[in-house]
């Protein structure tokens, strides 16, 4: 596997801290967990995974900014670049013992995503990407889906649970959308979908109400492996409103338009 420096400093800590939440997902029942809020739980995992990606990115490279989904935001002394993580993508999954779930680490560099690793510890499947050098699984070089039409396409999304997020709004996408498609997936893993987007297993993908961590590392394996994507709302930036479509070529136009309501 070529990459960059710091790309391989990712996928070290990606690594590593995937061996610690698989031995605590083989034993979920014991794990110690707390309330963050209704429908969103964090665990002794999810800390401690994230202390350990914490420990060997700012090890390596001290002066980077920081944006982690439990320790928070470090600007840093230089302020062009930013590790961007989310240790347990999927945390509702893992505490029920579904085995997808993820960690998202990636690097933005003056506003822009350089470098994205998504691990899938549970199947073994390391994603990852740079800007101009591709989007990968593993050692297998990822493309979007070649699928042209809608009728045939499958969909991913997340749905609002516990009074979280626009769920009507959802519910009206929804309407719109399975008429026309092959399907809607809401497997409870943002990063996930969006690397299965990437992988060509999903045409498609859109949600609402998202974090930089959840997507940040899925925005380049995307665009990397060939695919589209804008803000749902015209204009936005993906990235700071957490608010995305993206999809293949083929289908990208006429799903965004659905989503949209055009």
């Amino acid at each position: 596997m070529q990459g960059s420096a710091n790309l391989n400093i990712m996928i070290k800590a990606a690594r590593k801290a995937g061996r610690s939440l698989v031995k605590d997902f083989r034993e979920v029942e014991n794990l110690q967990v707390s309330s963050k809020g209704p429908g969103d739980f964090v665990s002794r995992a999810d800390r401690e995974a994230e202390r350990i990606i914490k420990e060997d990115l700012m090890g390596a490279r001290p002066t980077y900014g920081w944006l982690g989904e439990e320790t928070g935001e470090d600007a840093g002394q230089d302020p062009t670049r930013r590790w961007i993580v989310d240790p347990l993508d999927g945390t509702t999954n893992f505490l029920h013992g579904l085995p997808h779930w993820a960690i998202s680490i990636a690097l933005e560099y003056k506003g822009e995503i350089v470098s994205g690793v998504i691990f899938d510890a549970a199947k073994d499947e390391l994603y990852w990407a740079e800007k101009g050098a591709g989007a990968w699984m593993n050692d297998k070089r990822l493309r979007v889906s070649g699928r042209r039409n809608m009728i045939e396409s499958i969909f991913a999304t997340g749905v609002p649970f516990a009074g979280r997020g626009p769920l009507p709004a959802t519910l009206q996408d929804l309407a719109r959308l399975m008429p026309v498609c092959a399907g809607v997936r809401r497997w409870g893993a943002a990063s996930l979908d969006l690397a299965y987007v990437a992988a060509g297993r999903y045409e498609g993908y859109w949600e609402r109400n998202l974090n930089a961590w959840d997507i940040a590392a899925g925005l380049i394996l995307v665009k990397e492996a060939g695919g589209m994507m804008s803000g749902i709302r015209e204009g936005d930036n993906p990235l700071e409103k957490g608010a995305l479509i993206c999809g293949n070529d083929n289908v990208f136009e006429p799903f965004r338009k659905i989503i949209r309501g055009e």
